[in-house]
C-alpha cells in the first residue's frame, strides 16, 4: 500500500500573469544564485585566501568589466530572490489589506533603495579617488 504523496511548497500559478512569471523567477535566480554564490565563495575563500582581501584586491578585481558584472548579477538576483521570498511572505501572513499595502510599500522601496545604492557603488567604484582622498587626509 503505498501513502499519497503529499505537496509541499506553493503550486505553480496558473495563467499567464504575475504571479507565474514571479513563480519561474524565484527558481531560476535560485539555480543562478547557486552558481554564483559558490563561485563567489571559492575564489573569495578557499583559492584567495581571507587576509589577502583588501582594498587592493578589490581594486584590482573591480579593473576588470567582467568581475563588476559578476558582483552586480550577484547583488541584483540577491535583492529581487530575497524581496520575492519578503513579498510571498507577506501575501501569506497579513491578512488586513491596508496593513498588507503599507509593508509591500516599504518592502519594494527598500529593494529600489538597495538596488541603487548598490548599483553606483559598483559602477562608480573608483580607486584613484579613494587613495587622493586618504593622501589629501593625511593617512
Amino acid at each position: 500500500m503505498t501513502t499519497p504523496h503529499t505537496r509541499v511548497g506553493r503550486p505553480r500559478p496558473t495563467g499567464n500573469n504575475f504571479e507565474l512569471y514571479s513563480w519561474y523567477f524565484f527558481r531560476l535566480s535560485g539555480l543562478l544564485l547557486i552558481v554564483l554564490a559558490v563561485t563567489h565563495l571559492v575564489i573569495m575563500h578557499v583559492i584567495n585566501n581571507v587576509s589577502q582581501i583588501d582594498f587592493d584586491f578589490v581594486a584590482h578585481r573591480w579593473g576588470s568589466p567582467f568581475w563588476r558584472s559578476f558582483d552586480w548579477l550577484l547583488l541584483i538576483l540577491a535583492l529581487l530572490h530575497g524581496f520575492n521570498g519578503a513579498r510571498l511572505s507577506v501575501d501569506d501572513y497579513i491578512r488586513n489589506r491596508g496593513w498588507r499595502m503599507f509593508a509591500h510599500s516599504v518592502i519594494w522601496s527598500a529593494l529600489l533603495i538597495f538596488i541603487v545604492l548598490g548599483t553606483i557603488a559598483i559602477v562608480t567604484f573608483d580607486p584613484a579617488s579613494f587613495s587622493n582622498a586618504t593622501a589629501s587626509a593625511g593617512r
